[in-house]
């Protein structure tokens, strides 16, 4: 038999939703295993957060926030989630994170929280560590996690499906009883060996997609692993059709896009073109520069096109002083001047890219999949929070909130659950002793960010989704082969997931006839 480790809870993924079910679950005597496919657990989504989290504003109530995730979410948005993050979330900020974590998030003269505004809010009510707000947050929850009793970590680790008694159990008759899951096969990516972790409840933790498209904001991995592999499951999956493009990340030919906040934005810059003129009171009169990001990033789009540009401009040193730049955004200043770009005194060149995925697996108010004893939380789960598109900084305040109501609900239930039978799950099966074709892997996943960039981007029409349709389900018939022929690895499980994960979003987008928040149809 191969190696099979068995927990309480088993949590793919190491963000903030990972991380906070990881924690309350542990401080509440439940085991629980902590995947992550990287080498340093703080690699995720959260680690490369740059803006701030949701907490409250002066003359701010959940009233008012409600009403603007409502609002950017095109009135698209499940109401009773809306609700529940505007009610929850604050709190749950200042006990996890303040009181408990102490992130150190940064504060006035005074010493009250510093305030700032982001597009879309009616008030000042993100709080912030400088530009480094999500790397804060990471090292804090992975600090507390570490040294617990109750958490074994699995660093370089790939989640390859979810266990499923229907599918995998020795015992044919399983497939007529209800579905469940029971654990995931998890790739060793050192050893190349499978192990089968087993547990009472599992839960999705992975983040986004943006890797399937061409230019993204995402870190590496981020290829929609827990979407497919939910999806093969049977789970539910809601909403993929709507990617949120981020307006604003840095374009350089030959450097991979790195995040320009949308806090410079809300500290004064301007969109600008290649003339340095601001275009953005053309496109949204009211917002200007601080429009949603469907807006802002459609509107660059439009400029790019009319005036035959390969990206637009941020004009921060019009606005600020030199000094205060530096002080705000100390990262961001460095990471530009590596590459030539002086924003106290620069246009800082930026372009849209593939940011944030509104949809996902569907969960309920606990974050409880169709799948029992699956759970998901983050970027990966769509409670309807975020409707058709996601209100700034509300990200991070999503996955704190489900994480936190994920690990209550699994606390709960544990101790009345039995564990699957170890000896009912077969080892894995291996079907082939060579290695992937890099080439072929690089190839493919090139394909695949083509295809989603071209045909199911920022502006989508019926004739490019039939035409990334046809070439995605062809793409993907060759990758199963490919998968069904070698030896299983990292960038292999990848490949499959990203291919699937592009076919939810392609249908979803063609599926859905009108334009609708980042949804935009021709």
């Amino acid at each position: 038999m191969e190696e099979c480790t068995i927990s309480d809870v088993l949590i793919i993924g190491s963000g903030i939703a990972g991380g906070t079910t990881a924690l309350q679950l542990a401080d509440a005597g439940v085991t629980v295993t902590l995947v992550t496919r990287a080498t340093a657990p703080e690699e995720s989504n959260t680690y490369y957060a740059q803006g701030g989290i949701i907490y409250r504003g002066e003359n701010d109530s959940p009233e008012c926030l409600v009403r603007d995730l409502i609002e950017a979410g095109v009135k698209y948005n499940n109401p009773q989630a809306v609700q529940r993050i505007a009610e929850d979330g604050p709190k749950l900020v200042k006990k996890i994170l303040i009181d408990k974590l102490q992130v150190p998030f940064d504060r006035n003269e005074n010493g009250d929280l510093s305030l700032i505004g982001e597009g879309a809010h009616s008030s000042k009510r993100i709080i912030h560590s400088a530009d480094t707000t999500g790397k804060a947050i990471e090292i804090a929850l992975l600090n507390a996690l570490k040294s617990h009793p109750k958490v074994k970590f699995l660093t370089r680790h790939t989640a390859i499906d979810l266990l499923t008694p229907s599918h995998h159990s020795i015992d044919p008759l399983q497939i007529y009883e209800p579905q469940s899951c029971v654990g995931a096969y998890i790739l060793n990516q050192q050893t190349g060996e499978v192990i089968r972790c087993l547990a009472k409840n599992t839960v999705l933790a992975t983040g986004g997609l943006g890797e399937i498209f061409l230019i993204t904001s995402n870190p590496e991995g981020s290829r929609g692993d827990g979407l497919a592999m939910a999806y093969r499951a049977g789970a539910r999956v809601i909403n993929c059709e709507f990617i949120q493009f981020h307006p604003t990340t840095f374009y350089h030919r030959h450097v991979p896009n790195f995040l320009i906040s949308e806090a410079v934005r809300g500290a004064g810059a301007r969109l600008v073109d290649a003339d340095g003129k601001p275009f953005m009171t053309r496109f949204s009169p009211d917002w200007k520069d601080l429009a949603p990001r469907d807006i802002v990033a459609r509107s660059i789009h439009m400029i790019m096109l009319e005036k035959g540009l390969t990206n637009v401009y941020l004009d921060l040193a019009s606005y600020m002083p030199a000094i205060k730049i530096k002080e705000q955004f100390p990262t961001i200043y460095r990471q530009l001047k590596e590459y030539g770009v002086d924003m106290t005194a620069d246009l800082v060149p930026v372009v849209p890219a593939a940011h944030y995925f509104c949809g996902g697996v569907w969960v309920d108010e606990w974050g409880a999949t169709t799948i029992s004893n699956l759970y998901a939380a983050g970027e990966v789960a769509c409670t309807g929070v975020h409707g058709a598109n996601r209100l700034g900084s509300a990200s991070l305040l999503e996955g704190l909130v489900w994480g936190h109501r994920a690990a209550h609900h699994i606390a709960e239930r544990s101790p009345k659950q039995n564990l699957v039978d170890e000896q009912s799950i077969p080892d894995w099966q291996s079907v082939g002793d060579d290695l992937p074709d890099l080439a072929l892997i690089q190839q493919d996943m090139s394909s695949i960010q083509h295809i989603m960039w071209n045909y199911v981007g920022l502006i989508r029409s019926a004739h490019r989704l039939e035409r990334a349709w046809n070439e995605l389900r062809n793409l993907e018939f060759q990758i199963e082969q490919f998968y069904r022929a070698t030896r299983i690895t990292d960038g292999l499980i990848g490949l499959r997931n990203a291919v699937r994960s592009a076919l939810i979003v392609t249908n979803a987008a063609w599926t859905n006839k009108r334009s609708i928040g980042c949804h935009f149809l021709e």
